[in-house]
């Protein structure tokens, strides 16, 4: 897919950084109460405890912090799993990355492992990996891997790992309420501390992702060709895997499972920077760290005195847009 036309890949790469900008400024500001710039920016720089102060710094920066982060982690991976797979609806939640994520937590819960975020990606990570190259493996029995293969094999082994995880946490009292805190996707109540332990892996993965990059698209070409030109194909994917499954630990580990952005930072990307994986990447992210801390935005000022998560705003917005792409490329199921 080419680039929008009359748009410089470097001034749109600038527009989507300004968009982050707005959208971070943005959360301070809005909420169930205003908050104006000045005040915002006399929190950030001059506090002086007033109720205005205490709204900025403990409560609406570090869930856009944590948005920012998050946000840029998964738009990433689904951009990577785009690529890896050649499959335009791959996305952690679709292809049940998410879910094995999740699953592991939970178990960690269970067995008392997982005493904090820290511990959490750990288990997240070993889940995720361990999805990932389940669904591989099991799509491309037979006649191999094929698009539809996969999305399909993907959504079967989450709905089966999502009812894994229903009757551990159901069973377990004392699991459940570790699970619901993070269970629907959100940055509600996520501090400045869950962006600090989920930081490493995020960037560990982020830069996985960036030296990955220049392989995606050599295998564009096809794996027989990238071989040719001198690339390991097997060492290009296990990267491309490994920080798939870094960044997809890190979001479930601080927000819980968040369906679709993924989906939605990949296509968004991929519309205005066309297919190449250096300006791709980095465009995905910079567009998922918008996207959930717009997310974030929008559940708070529809909620009223409560809140909708942002997992549930980008469920919203993310279903249609799965459907809509199946329904574009004509995907026959």
């Amino acid at each position: 897919m080419r680039p929008v036309r009359g748009v410089s890949r470097p001034v749109a790469l600038v527009g989507l950084v300004l968009v982050v900008g707005v959208a971070f400024g943005a959360s301070l500001v809005f909420g169930t109460r205003w908050v104006g710039p000045g005040a915002v920016v006399r929190a950030l720089v001059e506090p002086a405890g007033t109720d205005a102060d205490v709204i900025v710094r403990s409560l609406r920066l570090p869930r856009a912090v944590v948005a920012l982060l998050i946000g840029a982690c998964l738009g990433v991976a689904g951009a990577l799993m785009q690529g890896h797979t050649r499959n335009a609806l791959a996305e952690p939640g679709i292809f049940g990355v998410s879910a094995g994520a999740a699953v592991a937590v939970v178990l960690g819960l269970q067995v008392g492992v997982v005493e904090s975020v820290g511990s959490a990606v750990w288990c997240a990570l070993a889940g995720a990996l361990a999805a990932t190259f389940g669904v591989q493996r099991l799509a491309s029995r037979g006649s191999g891997a094929t698009p539809v293969g996969l999305a399909l094999t993907g959504a079967a082994v989450a709905a089966m790992l999502g009812a894994v995880t229903s009757a551990i946490v159901l069973l377990d009292a004392d699991t459940l309420d570790g699970y619901r805190f993070w269970a629907v996707g959100s940055v509600a109540g996520r501090g400045l501390d869950v962006a600090s332990q989920v930081l490493p892996f995020a960037i560990v993965g982020l830069v996985l992702a960036i030296i990955n990059a220049r392989d995606l698209d050599l295998l564009a070409l096809g794996d027989d060709v990238a071989a040719g030109l001198g690339l390991s194909v097997r060492r290009a994917r296990l990267v491309g895997l490994l920080a798939i499954g870094l960044l997809t630990a890190a979001g479930v580990a601080a927000c819980g499972p968040i369906g679709f952005l993924g989906l939605l930072a990949g296509h968004v990307a991929r519309r205005i920077f066309g297919a190449r994986n250096s300006w791709l990447i980095p465009a995905a992210g910079l567009t998922g760290a918008a996207a959930l801390i717009l997310a974030d935005l929008v559940g708070r000022l529809v909620g009223g005195a409560g809140e909708v998560q942002a997992g549930v705003v980008l469920g919203i917005v993310g279903a249609p847009l799965f459907v809509l792409v199946v329904r574009r490329r004509a995907v026959a199921l």
